[in-house]
C-alpha cells in the first residue's frame, strides 16, 4: 500500500477491527461526492465560510479512515478557508479529485486483500 491510506494507523485507529474499516470506507466514498460539489460551488461563489466548514469537515473525515493525501490536502483546504482568501484553492480541489479516485482503488485493494 502506499500513502494514499495509511493502512498501519487506520487499523489502530479502528482497533485491528476490518470490518469497521471497510464500513468507514464505503461510508466514506457514499459522503465525499456531495461534500465535494459544497465546496467546489462554495469555491466558485467565492463563499469563504461554507468553503471553510466543507474542508474543515473533509480534513476529519479523511484524518479519521487515514486517507493521507487527501488528509493533507484538506489541510491545506481548510487554512485557506480559515485566512479567508479562497481564491488559490482550484489546483487543491483538483488534487482533492485525483486524490479521491485514488484512494477508491485503494480501498478495494484493501477490501480484496482482508477478505483474501
Amino acid at each position: 500500500m502506499s500513502e494514499i491510506i495509511d493502512l498501519k494507523d487506520a487499523m489502530e485507529r479502528v482497533q485491528d477491527d476490518k470490518e469497521l474499516l471497510l464500513e468507514l470506507f464505503d461510508i466514506f466514498k457514499e459522503d465525499f461526492p456531495p461534500k465535494r460539489d459544497l465546496i467546489r460551488t462554495a469555491f466558485e461563489k467565492n463563499d469563504v465560510i461554507t468553503f471553510q466548514q466543507v474542508a474543515h469537515g473533509l480534513k476529519g473525515a479523511t484524518g479519521n479512515i487515514s486517507a493521507a493525501q487527501m488528509h493533507a490536502t484538506c489541510v491545506a483546504l481548510d487554512h485557506l478557508g480559515k485566512d479567508g482568501d479562497i481564491s488559490g484553492a482550484q489546483a487543491l480541489l483538483d488534487a482533492l479529485d485525483q486524490q479521491f479516485a485514488a484512494f477508491q482503488k485503494e480501498a478495494e485493494e484493501v477490501k480484496k486483500k482482508f477478505q483474501g
